[in-house]
């Protein structure tokens, strides 16, 4: 059982338990980052949005069947008021719990039902090559992202490009991709940047990131950049699990081929998992 399937089966088997995304992370034996790593790359979505959807879900149903007792059903779905349950519930449907539970149904609504997690192509990656890296400074445009919008990256990097050739003291001219750890939620920033030996001026637009020194598995990636979601998929539930490396708290690099061509899509890259050690 890979360990999105694993948090999928927790989830569901203890829907009115207050599950946190550390208490899930914890029963699947890795850490918060990895687990909302492995369940946004396997679903397309966070492990707490689903969470608090199949939650509110089964609250509609409740009151649909005509719960007398709304503050009841909040404190259930993991609401500590009745006003706090009424914002989710009416964001996600549209309607006040109230209003449900006098129509008499969910028709209409639109309620999750359980993910089926569909089984994937493999990657077919190698065990990783392990490596160290002194730390490293990078320039570069860094804008929030999650699973649902990961579509911008491609144009971010576009925009970021646009500027490339301004930003002093490239070490090298092969760009970097640098993904922060996710919060709760699957949010994190993703940075267009190319590394530096030294700050210098900038455009107010860009950011400057000092990333420590830290031990990394690193993956190669050789087939279209459209496919990058699928080989880390494969790295977050099978890979290094398997390998018995853990996932340090980190920053996440992808670094360009040589070969790389922005145009194209083509050309490969290696993914620089940041691993305990």
């Amino acid at each position: 059982m890979s360990i999105a399937d694993k948090a999928l089966w927790i989830i569901e088997r203890n829907s009115d338990a207050q599950l946190t995304l550390g208490a899930i992370a914890r029963a699947c034996g890795v850490s918060r980052s990895h687990l909302a790593n492995v369940f946004s790359s396997a679903s397309g979505r966070p492990v707490m949005n689903y969470l608090r959807a199949r939650r509110l879900t089964k609250a509609a149903r409740l009151l649909a069947n005509g719960a007398p007792d709304i503050l009841n059903v909040a404190l259930d779905a993991g609401y500590g008021s009745h006003e706090a349950f009424t914002r989710a519930f009416r964001d996600l449907f549209g309607l006040t719990p109230e209003s449900v539970r006098d129509r008499g149904t969910v028709d209409g609504l639109s309620v999750i039902s359980p993910l089926e997690l569909t089984a994937k192509t493999p990657a077919r990656l190698g065990p990783p090559r392990v490596e160290r890296e002194a730390g490293l400074l990078v320039v570069g445009l860094s804008e929030p992202c999650s699973s649902a919008t990961t579509i911008n990256i491609p144009s971010q990097w576009q925009r970021f490009m646009s500027q490339y050739e301004t930003i002093p003291y490239k070490r090298d001219r092969i760009p970097i991709g640098v993904c922060q750890a996710a919060d709760e939620d699957g949010r994190f920033a993703y940075l267009c940047g190319v590394e530096v030996s030294r700050f210098g001026q900038k455009s107010a637009e860009l950011t400057q990131l000092t990333i420590g020194a830290s031990r990394y598995a690193v993956f190669e990636h050789h087939r279209h950049v459209s496919k990058i979601f699928e080989t880390y998929d494969e790295i977050w539930n099978r890979v290094l699990p398997a390998s018995g490396l853990v996932f340090a708290d980190a920053p996440v690099l992808e670094r360009h081929h040589p070969s790389f061509d922005p145009g194209t899509g083509e050309g490969g890259l290696s993914l620089w998992i940041p691993v305990a050690g």
